[in-house]
């Protein structure tokens, strides 16, 4: 625990305000809240999280995954997720790195590390505890904090490194799924990347089993498997998480939200809303509004 106790102590060190902090590491950027903060809609891109202090939970479909000091996340796609921060405090707040993955660094990587013997789950997120080799690549990388004549050098080492440990891991069939242009899963990727820029139009299953080289019967049962829902429950996530992003960012009203993410109907885009946030567009951006403190994501 003293590696733990290490790397909280610099992650707080270098951030003392609350927010998602950029680092001079590429690709690493850095998390503090010090307070327990209201469940709120994000993308999660290619990653690794791991959280130092505190704790949170990101709710994937009807998949509640727990963050806990210690434990790190693994997302291989583009997720709508919605996360929160479950423990923090001033004097304990949450703290957490985030580490975008870079393909190529992986996919070279991947081509040195023998590959698993054991298929990984589709799931296209999971958390898992860090071992002491990867706590102390993490505590390597963010050491280079306070040497920025050594990071340029020693920077991309610390990060291949921490790749490794990850490939050559449990998580290690998983994360080979990033870089893999064929199979099952590099075809659920194209779908997800599809949906992602055209999210706003309408489309049919059989239009996206088209874009993604599958059966519409192949690409339902996949597509879940990895996503935890539908196709369509995966476009209508995007809808709602880029509408309400357009009236509490952009200050547009709810109509001209629901018209800008696609819906024909604002009518329709009400009661979905109100489904999935829990309360009516107006209402909902004016809590958030009043609380900016609780609406860190996570």
């Amino acid at each position: 625990m003293k590696t733990l106790t290490r790397i909280a102590s610099l992650i707080a060190r270098h951030i003392s305000k609350d927010g998602f902090h950029a680092t001079a590491i590429d690709r690493v950027t850095l998390a503090r809240s010090s307070t327990v903060t209201m469940p709120m809609p994000n993308v999660y891109r290619p990653q690794l999280c791991f959280v130092a202090q505190g704790r949170k939970e990101v709710t994937l479909g009807d998949h509640v995954f727990g963050y806990a000091p210690g434990r790190y996340g693994i997302v291989i796609h583009d997720l709508p997720v919605t996360g929160h921060v479950a423990e923090a405090t001033p004097d304990m707040p949450y703290l957490c790195l985030f580490l975008d993955f870079d393909p190529i660094m992986l996919g070279e990587l991947a081509l040195r590390v023998p590959a698993p013997v054991e298929p990984s789950s589709p799931m296209g997120m999971t958390v898992s505890d860090a071992d002491a080799d990867l706590l102390d690549a993490l505590l390597r990388l963010l050491r280079l904090l306070d040497d920025p004549a050594a990071l340029p050098v020693l920077g991309p080492l610390a990060e291949q490194e921490i790749l490794y440990r990850l490939l050559a891991g449990p998580d290690g069939a998983r994360m080979r799924h990033i870089t893999s242009g064929q199979g099952r899963m590099a075809q659920v990727a194209r779908a997800i990347g599809w949906i992602g820029k055209n999210f706003r139009e309408g489309f049919s299953i059989e239009r996206l089993a088209a874009e993604a080289g599958m059966s519409p019967s192949s690409l339902h049962e996949h597509f879940r498997a990895v996503t935890a829902m539908t196709p369509l429950q995966f476009q209508k996530r995007l809808r709602l998480q880029e509408a309400r992003s357009l009236m509490l960012v952009d200050d547009v009203d709810a109509t001209t939200a629901a018209f800008r993410v696609g819906y024909e109907s604002p009518s329709q885009f009400s009661r979905e809303y109100r489904r999935h946030f829990g309360e009516p567009p107006a209402r909902d951006i004016a809590r958030l509004r009043a609380s900016p403190g609780l609406t860190v994501v996570a």
